[in-house]
């Protein structure tokens, strides 16, 4: 088994173990309400952090949206660090699955756009890390928007490109999985989406809610390429070396290589002498 399959299981271990600590930070700090709590006032004579006792009195300014649970320090600090490491293990992992396809298949549109958004939704991701929704508004909705969309898009076309390549019942098992994942991803990210836009105290709750779950199944999803990391050698790095021109020819040249005599259309090639005697 190769290493690389260290990398799309750290993924969900650290992103999803570091929301949930962040969002244990903002409760402990009572800068957001509980998951459990569902009940809402228009306007609470004091602010939530200074309240004390065991009922709540909370707005719709302490929904427990992941990116409000990473508005105010102390964990906003350790939001940032999370959503910075978990957009480079994204473009690392993307990068080499776009590499390790055109290893062991070839290129194609599918996964060179899967690639295209697999980077885009990194770059959002550090965007909505380090400009919080209550500091930088509009950057941070910029982000979201660059990530939310373009991780679900990722996700569909890798779902695609997996049912595209298999050929083992496994690869199939694979690609079931990922089909099951997507559905319930975007699920998520639709209900989420659009229970966001209502003024309704408990659907914004269910928004925050929805939100959380389509994130945790990205993640997860990220995990699944550890089937295909396990597999990885450096060979995958020597196709990103070239540029990732390994493609039918690639291929070709890589059976050449394997085959002890000439192919039988390859011309013989002259000897070294024979090359001098030439010039």
């Amino acid at each position: 088994m190769s290493l690389w399959v260290i990398l799309p299981v750290s993924l969900p271990a650290l992103t999803i173990t570091g929301i949930w600590v962040v969002y244990a930070m903002a409760l402990y700090n009572q800068h957001v309400c509980p998951v459990e709590n569902w009940l809402y006032n228009q306007s609470c004579e004091e602010e939530l952090y200074v309240q004390r006792g065991p009922t709540l009195c909370c707005t719709l300014d302490n929904v427990p949206l992941i990116s409000k649970c990473g508005t105010l320090p102390p964990e906003s600090s350790f939001f940032s660090l999370i959503c910075s490491t978990g957009s480079f293990m994204v473009m690392a992992i993307v990068l080499l699955r776009y590499a390790h396809v055109i290893e062991k298949h070839q290129n194609s549109l599918l996964n060179t756009a899967s690639l295209s958004t697999g980077w885009i939704c990194s770059g959002g991701l550090i965007i909505v890390g380090n400009f919080q929704v209550d500091s930088a508004k509009v950057l941070h909705y910029v982000g979201a928007g660059m990530a939310f969309p373009t991780s679900m898009l990722f996700v569909c076309l890798q779902t695609a490109l997996t049912y595209r390549l298999a050929k083992t019942q496994r690869e199939y098992g694979v690609a079931h999985l990922r089909l099951t994942m997507s559905l319930l991803a975007f699920t998520a990210l639709v209900l989420s989406g659009m229970f966001f836009l209502e003024e309704s105290f408990v659907l914004q709750h269910a928004s925050a809610i929805f939100e959380w779950v389509f994130c945790v199944i990205v993640m997860l999803y990220y995990g699944t390429f550890a089937f295909e990391f396990a597999g990885m050698s450096g060979e995958t790095l020597m196709v990103l070396a070239r540029g990732g021109a390994l493609g039918p020819e690639g291929h070709a040249h890589k059976i050449e290589a394997l085959q002890v005599g000439p192919l039988p259309h390859a011309h013989p090639q002259p000897h070294p002498h024979e090359n001098m005697s030439m010039l």
